[in-house]
């Protein structure tokens, strides 16, 4: 049997912040392996990834998560060592404890408990990686593309994002909008400001751009989203003269988006308006776009189902099923199969002093436990 605050306050202990391990896929490898899992260390440049499964029928429900964490950024101001894992009334405080080292700890602890009991009538697996916090180049994302190249079934899956609001099981995630980062570099002709008909200056193009761009609006929503939103977060003039007319300047924006847009179609838009600033300027404009993900959306049915009612089972809560909030994992899981997020309360992931109550980790390994047995009662 596994105690899941034990094994929380273990995995807190390995200062996993991203892209280091610090041992703490070697303290998941040892526990499933203890319960009979077949365990794949899958290392991919610097970072240390794990799949593991428990029995080889389908169906296959997997939990997918990750060990590595964010920087604890001024840990003078933390009330504990951020890795010491102290217990203080019953709030369990360490970088980790949210996000996601807790979900991690009860899900194995419940998964224990399910075969312990015999309620595996198929396959259980853990798809666990170290680079979710980073920029995820070589964690799930290659993980799943190995997995797919090789055949691996997995019917569903949990990630264990801290996705809870404001009371634990109050929301799961069904789907996420999608992310695109896009750089834009606005090149002209540095002169002096007396002669301005000697130089063109890139600012007032950058500016007219962006302006096109904030103003659009992209969508009224799509069903079960929000509607997307573009949010400029750098504008980067490299001049320290007050008598030079720059010959770059510099922008950076993000769009969350939905359904209505794929990534291309988004990037495809934004160089179209590059191209309609420059026209007529002594100059150019690149856009560079990054898409971290798609949006996706697992279609309420059977498996949402089954998750919604362990949730009722443990806390006696209806939760919402939503798809707000940044990106996850799950982007690249749903390429696998229907994918949910379900976790604790998010509201101190990231921060100092990230902590959680003791019982509602002990809930969210009730949640589980009822999770995997209603799931193998509905698809076995």
């Amino acid at each position: 049997m596994i105690d899941a605050i034990d094994l929380t306050r273990e995995l807190i202990r390995r200062p996993s912040v991203t892209p280091a391990d610090a041992g703490a896929m070697d303290v998941v490898e040892q526990t499933l392996a203890g319960l009979g899992f077949a365990c794949r260390r899958m290392r991919f440049g610097a970072i240390e990834n794990l799949y593991a499964r428990y029995g080889t029928a389908r169906p296959n429900l997997c939990f997918a998560g990750h060990t590595d964490v964010v920087p604890v950024g001024d840990a003078g101001s933390w009330s504990k060592d951020a890795f010491a894992a102290e217990v203080v009334e019953g709030v369990l405080i360490g970088r980790g404890a949210v996000d996601m080292k807790s979900a991690i700890a009860a899900f194995a602890a419940a998964a224990a408990n399910a075969i312990e009991a015999g309620r595996v009538k198929g396959s259980l697996s853990f798809l666990i990686t170290g680079d979710e916090e980073g920029v995820a180049t070589h964690g799930t994302k290659k993980v799943v593309e190995a997995l797919q190249a090789e055949g691996e079934g997995i019917d569903h899956c949990i990630v264990g994002e801290p996705t809870s609001s404001e009371t634990f099981g109050d929301m799961v995630k069904v789907g996420r909008r999608g992310s695109i980062n896009v750089d834009i570099k606005v090149e002209g002709v540095q002169g002096h400001v007396a002669y301005p008909h000697r130089a063109a200056n890139p600012v007032p193009v950058l500016l007219k751009l962006l302006t096109a761009l904030q103003t659009k609006v992209l969508d009224e929503g799509y069903p079960e989203f929000q509607p997307s939103n573009l949010e400029i977060t750098k504008i980067d003039v490299p001049n320290t003269a007050t008598n030079v007319i720059p010959g770059v300047a510099t922008a950076r924006l993000n769009i969350r988006f939905n359904p209505n847009h794929t990534g291309a179609s988004l990037a495809a838009w934004i160089a179209g308006e590059a191209e309609n600033a420059v026209e007529g300027f002594k100059g150019f404009a690149t856009v560079t776009p990054q898409i971290s993900g798609e949006a996706f959306l697992t279609e309420p049915g059977p498996f949402t189902d089954v998750v919604a009612a362990a949730v009722r089972d443990a806390v006696g809560r209806e939760p919402e099923l939503s798809t707000t909030g940044g990106t996850s994992d799950a982007r690249f899981i749903r390429a696998l199969c229907p994918v949910v997020e379900l976790g604790l309360v998010g509201t101190t992931m990231h921060q100092v002093d990230e902590r959680a109550p003791v019982d509602e980790i002990r809930k969210l390994q009730a949640v589980y436990e009822r999770l995997i047995a209603r799931y193998f009662e509905a698809f076995a």
